[in-house]
């Protein structure tokens, strides 16, 4: 990927010709800091480095760059008089003390420096270019800081990899040693910031589910699904199998993530504007309603009619990770069409899974969904903004959801909706009320018997934390992960196993063929066209970002059904070697699905790049 805004990694390696360097060139560790002479955070966190460098000793090399606060005149011209140094332990010299020289940084600071560079016996020509010269490496080290992802400072990098972690000596000292808790987190980091990240998760562990149903451990593999877990309360037993519990219970955290990215994109997001929405949510409907069609055109009646949602569906992570895989070859707004119109299609899903593919239905337990619906609205409305009272109602929707006959993965995108987001916060006004908490607490540092900040103030720094992000946005930031690196790993074990034999598809043919042609074929059609068509009748425009070749790739990708495939089918197919046809077909369309959406996106790509400027 390349770098932008959100790189967590250090954009150009470290230069003895160019760098501000402290320690040898052969030390394990090296550190760099962008930071700015004007922020008083980059001088308290200057003490701190001290701290490790006498620790670490030959075996870290420090580095500084510069990063001066935009909104301070002083501080940019703290950084461009640093550079008037004509020697490394000028440098150092001059760097310390507009550092420590006093508690802010001041004019008499810089005059103080000057003095020291003896600024003053150059003649005026000399003068110019020094300035020219010093004005030039602040403002290539500021283009290295935007391209590294920096957003305050300091921002510090140990060993070209950004650090976000606490700036105590002893947080510093278990990132630069790579302990082993430090580096797991690290790798794991790393590895879900990678586009593709979900869906070679995915894939692996559909390639594990198949490996060990078509090994000798197959039988055992698959006892282990149907086997019943249960929670009890006294006479009372609640039980499903371990498959109904990942398909019903866990499985609805992701529509609640999926609920929950919707709302944020219809609010904030891409799809704030009425006209920005219309096409992606065109090309879902199309999506969902094209490939139904072409499969009830195949199977129009008979026992397996009733499987003609299993084409709608598109698989998101598998999707977007071919489009990440691409790379530039693929535009941001096409990334952003594809993710949009495929969590539309995910509600479309379970509405259908929800009031299509649901068993008897209960109205007692289903009233008091509604009842417990009004009460999540309620919460709402009265502006509670904790998440537990909305995760408490939530529990007991799902129950009676289920207990009422529709599929209970739609309790999560009703909680979804009801979660509150609320009006951005005052960042100013809540950063200067942390920062006087800080200071009033900083200076009881030194008393007798006391230890740290009060509980008073743990409480008040929790409070403005809790304002800055809404309940939608810390659910969504702590689900979303969850339900990216385990739910869908976990449904993929628990359903994608399938016996590989010919047998599976006998008698079996035009269920495979009516799957194959939904998703191969009505996919692209019915995105495409109604993305076309929503265009045409002007309700919605198509970014200039992207051709509508590139348009169709995406639409072909989109027929990677997989996940949500793989559901419904296990809704629809109660027979399991109809399930077992239908796994096949799925599979074999999401790899042709996939494979001709890349074709096309290159294609695209390929005819963009030669064509003359």
């Amino acid at each position: 990927m390349s770098q932008t805004a959100d790189a967590n990694r250090l954009d150009r390696s470290v230069d003895d010709s160019v760098d501000h360097i402290l320690g040898p060139g052969r030390a394990q560790i090296t550190l760099v800091e962008y930071g700015s002479y004007a922020c008083p955070y980059c001088r308290a966190a200057n003490e701190r480095i001290a701290e490790v460098r006498d620790q670490l000793g030959e075996r870290l090399r420090y580095v500084f760059r510069h990063r001066p606060l935009t909104d301070s005149d002083i501080a940019l011209r703290a950084a461009e008089l640093v550079e008037r140094a004509q020697t490394a332990e000028q440098f150092w010299t001059a760097h310390v003390k507009l550092m420590t020289r006093s508690q802010v940084l001041t004019e008499d600071d810089l005059e103080a420096v000057a003095r020291d560079l003896g600024l003053s016996e150059l003649n005026p020509e000399r003068e110019a270019l020094e300035a020219q010269r010093s004005a030039a490496r602040v403002e290539a080290d500021i283009i290295s800081s935007h391209a590294s992802g920096v957003r305050f400072t300091p921002t510090f990098f140990i060993n070209e990899r950004r650090y976000d972690g606490p700036w105590d000596e002893s947080s510093f000292l278990d990132a630069m040693l790579g302990t082993l808790g430090h580096r797991f987190r690290a790798t794991a980091l790393d590895f879900a910031s990678w586009g593709p990240s979900a869906g070679i998760l995915l894939l692996l562990a559909t390639i594990l589910a198949i490996a060990l149903t078509n090994s000798p451990l197959g039988p055992a593999f698959e006892a282990f699904w149907h086997r019943e877990a249960a929670l009890s309360f006294g006479e009372a037993r609640f039980g499903m199998s371990i498959q109904h519990w990942v398909n019903d219970g866990l499985l609805t955290v992701f529509f609640l993530v999926v609920g929950l990215e919707i709302k944020r994109e219809f609010t904030v997001g891409h799809l704030a504007g009425r006209r920005s929405a219309a096409l992606p949510i065109a090309g879902a409907i199309g999506g969902m309603v094209v490939p139904a069609a072409l499969y009830v055109l195949v199977l129009p009646g008979g026992p397996w009619s009733h499987g003609w949602g299993v084409p709608m569906a598109t698989d998101t992570a598998f999707a977007i990770a071919i489009i990440a895989m691409m790379g530039a070859r693929v535009p941001i707004a096409l990334r952003i069409f594809l993710t949009a119109a495929a969590i539309v299609d995910d509600i479309g899903a379970i509405i259908v899974v929800a009031f299509f593919y649901s068993g008897e239905l209960h109205f007692g337990y289903l009233i008091a969904a509604l009842a417990l619906t009004g009460g999540l609205a309620a919460l709402n409305r009265a502006h509670v903004y904790r998440v537990t009272p909305y995760a408490l109602v939530g529990v007991a929707l799902w129950a009676c959801i289920y207990a009422g006959g529709l599929h209970a993965t739609l309790a999560g995108v009703v909680l979804a909706l009801f979660i509150p987001t609320r009006p951005p916060a005052n960042l100013a006004a809540l950063t200067a009320q942390a920062n006087s908490i800080m200071l009033a607490e900083a200076a009881h540092g030194a008393e007798v018997l006391r230890h740290g900040p009060s509980t008073p103030a743990l409480r008040a720094l929790d409070a403005i934390h809790d304002r800055l992000e809404s309940p939608a946005d810390r659910l969504l930031r702590h689900a979303g992960a969850r339900s990216s690196y385990l739910v869908l790993p976990l449904f993929a074990l628990a359903n994608a196993g399938v016996v590989i034999s010919t047998d599976v598809l006998d008698g079996r043919g035009m269920l495979v063929l009516a799957i194959a042609a939904g998703l191969v074929l009505g996919k692209p059609l019915g995105m495409l066209g109604a993305a076309a068509l929503a265009v045409r009748v002007g309700i919605a425009t198509k970014p200039a970002e992207y051709s509508w070749l590139q348009l169709a790739g995406a639409s072909a990708l989109a027929g990677i059904g997989f996940t949500m495939s793989l559901f419904i089918a296990g809704e629809a197919f109660l027979d399991p070697g109809d399930f077992a046809a239908a796994k096949i077909a799925v599979f074999a369309a999401s790899i042709a699905s996939a494979l001709l959406g890349a074709a096309v996106l290159w294609t695209a790509a390929q005819k963009l790049s030669v064509q003359p400027n």
